[in-house]
């Protein structure tokens, strides 16, 4: 089981990549007047959740089984 200073740093990693990734979607939105593609919203709907796997793994499975059901 990783330690809470382990954890800390996973999620300081995933968060560093999903923002810089936002940028540079609200760049191209903003200055280029361009809409991201679906897949790349994807991609980081599903770092997101990886993330929220890493953060609280009890909320993320809860969240998923919800999702299954809608």
């Amino acid at each position: 089981m990783a330690t809470a200073k382990e954890k800390k740093e996973e999620v300081k990693k995933y968060l560093k990549k999903l923002r810089a990734e936002l940028r540079v979607i609200h760049l191209a939105v903003t200055d280029e007047l361009k809409l991201p593609e679906p897949n790349e919203v994807k991609t980081l709907m599903s770092q997101m959740e990886e993330l929220l796997l890493v953060v609280d793994p009890k909320s993320a499975k809860k969240s998923k089984k919800s999702e299954i059901k809608k």
